[in-house]
């Protein structure tokens, strides 16, 4: 089963769930401002994504830019960016898809269909 984690106030992650819901993906969905994800959930999610940190961060997001991150990253190493985003989900990219060993950030309907 697929771990499915969103904002549901984000328009983006109720695509992602309308488009998991229509072809029939199941899917156990986390809140990700209840159930913010953990440091080591980050990491580990972080090492089998092959996407470089950065990534996981909402740099659209209210918080991202009242905390000026986008000049701070840089020079945070890998450890601090994540005990950051550990700190409040909405700093963390969403919707994410963790299946097996693949982890999506963001919404795109090719990727996401290969999670059947």
């Amino acid at each position: 089963m697929i771990k499915f984690i969103g904002y549901p106030k984000c328009s983006t992650c109720q695509k992602a769930q309308k488009f998991l819901d229509e072809n029939n993906i199941e899917y156990e969905a986390r809140d990700i401002k209840v159930d913010n994800p953990t440091f080591e959930e980050l990491k580990e999610w972080h090492e089998m994504s092959g996407t470089p940190l950065k990534k996981f961060f909402n740099t659209s997001g209210l918080l991202y830019r009242s905390m000026e991150l986008k000049d701070k990253l840089d020079s945070m190493t890998d450890e601090e960016q994540l005990r950051l985003l550990a700190t409040d989900g909405m700093l963390v990219k969403r919707p994410i898809a963790i299946s097996g060993k693949t982890v999506l950030l963001g919404f795109k309907a090719e990727k996401w269909a290969a999670l059947k």
